[in-house]
């Protein structure tokens, strides 16, 4: 500690003291206090301390419930703290009261877009890698665990009539008709993971993979389609997601990025998290790559299938008439590649002259269409 102690006059405050604390150790060190207005300063001065406080540089610490005295410190020393039960002694110091900034805005600023930088690499980077590793690890049985939960999620956030949950479509003959197509479609390729399709009872235009080989198709998407070989293309579309396992990787992923946000923001229950997730899993936003395999994965099926791999971009033509590329739509499609270059893929992928052949009878694609009727 400083010992230059400046000879100059100064006016003595009788039993004016204190207890001193220099930021560097625990221990309470006794002090005299004296003002010394020729040299502006608040001097303390005890057995092994000896040091001025400028006067227009001594903060009251605020905050100090219950305090009787005053806690000073140092303007430029954010650590140092004096205790004194003297509170006439405040009229002493000129800029008592005065904010004190110990870092600089710039500082601050700084400090902020670190933090930002970070948590920006957690979720886009760092959780995306874990995410994907995570999934090789996880047994079947696991990943069907966490398909059955998530389409359970799916159910209750979407609600059906009277607010309990989506219903699955179960008319016997349209399940029959699905079960043909699925059939069909799987005959011509090898899946590790076993499917499992359900139809819920809801008027969007939509289908989606879940994991552990779950593929769900709204009853909205059902009744778009004017062929059942339309439905066809959009069933084997998803069979290429789960044969990528790209669901149960999106799932991580999303749990991962959202989890440490609920860390962020303070939903530590997670209510609101878990909504998110959801609507995440059903919205199926998967990178242009993934969509593009799952694409390239239909056409091969659907051709092994007998089926022209033209048959999805139909369905997406009269959507793409009727809304445009990129309104009005359901949030699964407009996550996927531009619809005008998925239709002009899907002929792209049809060979000159190729011969459909019908994979459902008249009679069964009817069936289909109506699988949601009691």
């Amino acid at each position: 500690m400083s010992t230059d102690v400046p000879i100059v006059p100064r006016r003595i405050l009788p039993d004016h003291s204190g207890v001193f604390f220099d930021g560097d150790g625990a221990r309470a060190h006794d002090v005299k206090l004296y003002v010394n207005h020729s040299g502006n300063v608040l001097e303390l001065r005890g057995e092994d301390v000896s040091c001025n406080w400028p006067l227009d540089q001594v903060r009251l610490v605020p905050d100090q419930a219950g305090q009787k005295g005053l806690v000073l410190r140092r303007a430029d020393d954010p650590l140092a703290r004096l205790f004194t039960a003297h509170r006439g002694l405040a009229e002493q110091f000129p800029a008592l009261k005065k904010r004190t900034v110990d870092v600089s805005r710039g500082r601050l600023l700084g400090w902020a877009i670190g933090a930002l930088a970070s948590v920006a690499l957690i979720v886009f980077v760092l959780v995306p890698l874990m995410a994907d590793q995570l999934a090789e690890y996880i047994p079947p049985e696991g990943e069907r665990a966490l398909g059955e939960a998530t389409l359970d999620q799916v159910r209750g956030a979407m609600k059906g009539a009277g607010r309990s949950p989506l219903r699955f479509c179960e008319a016997s003959e349209g399940r029959a008709a699905l079960a043909k197509m699925e059939t069909s479609l799987a005959a011509n390729v090898e899946m590790d993971v076993p499917l499992t399709v359900h139809v819920l009872d809801h008027g969007m235009v939509n289908a989606f993979a879940l994991p552990g080989g779950h593929v769900v198709f709204m009853r909205g998407l059902i009744e778009q389609a004017e062929s059942a070989e339309e439905v066809a293309a959009v069933f084997a579309h998803e069979m290429g997601h789960v044969a990528s396992r790209d669901p149960t990787r999106h799932a991580l992923r999303s749990a991962g990025s959202i989890g440490v946000l609920g860390l962020l923001f303070g939903d530590f229950a997670g209510g609101a998290l878990v909504l998110l997730l959801t609507e995440q899993l059903i919205e199926a936003q998967y990178s242009q790559k993934a969509e593009t395999g799952a694409d390239q994965f239909a056409y091969e099926v659907l051709q092994a299938s007998g089926v022209a791999p033209s048959a999805i971009g139909e369905m997406f033509e009269r959507m793409l008439a009727k809304h445009g590329d990129a309104e009005g739509i359901s949030s699964h499609f407009l996550s996927h590649p531009k619809m005008a270059e998925r239709i002009a893929a899907s002929r792209s992928a049809t060979p000159d002259g190729f011969v459909s052949i019908p994979i459902l009878s008249d009679e069964d694609w009817q069936a289909l269409r109506v699988i949601c009727k009691p």
